[in-house]
């Protein structure tokens, strides 16, 4: 299947993990990749091992999402490189977790500025060309945690919860040019940090989710690719969770 020939696609937070597992799928699928992450190393390592099952279907660009200045200089030579994206994933997010009480506003603040001024600051980069292409798409990843709150993330939930809200106010200013925009909300997905937990923590996340199962990062990226898709043209503003039925209501 090769849904995305000829589709530039721009994935943040793409050197390891969900991202760059988001990338591989669409350079699978024929797109060219840009592949950005903070880390030049991470991002260097994430492209060349896509690249070496599709030859020169990705390039790696080192850039903190939080920085506009430096995120709009990436935008202009992601398009000389690999020519005007249709399509933008915005996954770079971190994590500063601690209870409000010990919360510094520095811990607030690094994660707010990339979680969630990160995804404003790639829409605004890429706009313009987002708004000239054929089937254009915004997906925005955020999470569970956005949706219930958690104890000890006051600052990652309201990152995601913004983004969500931001995702619904785009894909109206951008309906009028084709451009759809949805968030995708990951519950307890199969990592290498799930595979560490202690079995009665485990074993306490599992009795939450009504499928009784940790998802898998294939369960994310089939979504993400579905969406960026001509099969979803008439899909936008919507929040999907990918969490076995854990925030059913």
């Amino acid at each position: 299947m090769s849904r995305f020939t000829g589709k530039t696609v721009v994935v943040t937070g793409a050197g390891r993990g969900i991202g760059l597992e988001i990338a591989k799928s669409f350079a699978a699928e024929g797109a060219k990749v840009a592949v950005i992450s903070r880390s030049e190393g991470s991002c260097g390592a994430a492209a060349k091992s896509i690249n070496t099952n599709h030859p020169e279907a990705s390039k790696a660009y080192a850039v903190d999402v939080a920085d506009y200045d430096a995120v709009a200089e990436v935008a202009k030579q992601v398009q000389a490189d690999l020519g005007a994206p249709s399509i933008l994933v915005n996954n770079a997010g971190v994590t500063r977790d601690g209870l409000m009480l010990r919360m510094k506003t520095q811990d607030w603040d690094d994660v707010l500025d990339t979680n969630l001024k990160g995804a404003f600051h790639m829409v605004k980069a890429f706009q313009k060309p987002l708004m000239k292409a054929e089937d254009a798409r915004i997906i925005n990843i955020a999470s569970v945690i956005g949706l219930l709150g958690n104890a000890g993330q006051a600052n990652y939930a309201a990152s995601k919860a913004g983004l969500i809200g931001f995702t619904k106010s785009i894909a109206r200013e951008l309906a009028g040019r084709a451009v759809t925009a949805n968030a995708i909300a990951p519950g307890f997905i199969k990592t290498d940090m799930t595979d560490a937990l202690p079995e009665q923590v485990v074993t306490d996340i599992l009795a939450k989710i009504p499928l009784k199962e940790f998802g898998t990062v294939e369960d994310v990226t089939a979504l993400v690719t579905f969406l960026a898709s001509k099969e979803a043209r008439y899909i936008t503003g919507q929040v999907l969770a990918v969490d076995g039925g854990m925030t059913m209501y």
